[in-house]
C-alpha cells in the first residue's frame, strides 16, 4: 500500500505581507497625552511600530497619565520621555502632533513623512483642584484621546 501525503496551500497572509507602519507621535514634554496615544496605538495594533517625543520632554511619564490608563487596562508605565531631536533622521509613515505647543515647536524632519497630522488635546497636566478633580481631567482627555486614535486607526491603518 502506497500512502500519498495530501499537499495543501495556504494563500500568503496578507496581514503578514503589509508593510508595518511607523507612527510618531509628538507633544511637548512626552509625559502625558502622547504617552497616552502611544499606549492606545500599541494596543490596537501590536504589529505597529509606535514612538512618542516631547520638544521639552518631562523627567518622566506623569504619574496620573499612568494611573488613568491603568484603570481601563493600558500599561504606559515603561515609557520614557524622549526628544524629539533623536527621531529627526528617521522616516515615518505618520507623525501626529496632540499639543499646540508640539504642532508650533515640530522640527522638520528630513526623514521621509508620508502624513502629517495635528490631533490636538488639552494639557491635563494643567488640570487644578482636588485629586479627584484633577484626576476627571485625565480621564476625560484620556477618553478623548482613546476616541480620536481609535478613528485615526481605523480610517487610516487597519485598512491597509
Amino acid at each position: 500500500m502506497i500512502f500519498l501525503k495530501k499537499l495543501t496551500w495556504e494563500a500568503p497572509n496578507v496581514a503578514k505581507r503589509k508593510k508595518m507602519k511607523k507612527v510618531l507621535i509628538l507633544c511637548t514634554g512626552n509625559s502625558c497625552r502622547s504617552q497616552m496615544a502611544g499606549g492606545f496605538l500599541r494596543t490596537l495594533d501590536p504589529e505597529l511600530e509606535v514612538f512618542s517625543a516631547g520638544t521639552h520632554p518631562a523627567e518622566r511619564v506623569n504619574p496620573h497619565a499612568i494611573l488613568v490608563m491603568k484603570e481601563i487596562g493600558v500599561d504606559i508605565s515603561s515609557g520614557k520621555p524622549r526628544h524629539v531631536n533623536e527621531f529627526t533622521q528617521t522616516g515615518f509613515d505618520f507623525v501626529i502632533t496632540v499639543c499646540d505647543g508640539a504642532k508650533e515647536a515640530c522640527p522638520v524632519f528630513t526623514g521621509n513623512v508620508k502624513h502629517r497630522l495635528h490631533i490636538g488635546f488639552d494639557d491635563p497636566a494643567a488640570a487644578q483642584g482636588s485629586e479627584e478633580e484633577v484626576l476627571a481631567v485625565y480621564r476625560r482627555v484620556r477618553d478623548e484621546i482613546k476616541r480620536d486614535f481609535t478613528e485615526f486607526y481605523q480610517r487610516n491603518i487597519s485598512m491597509l
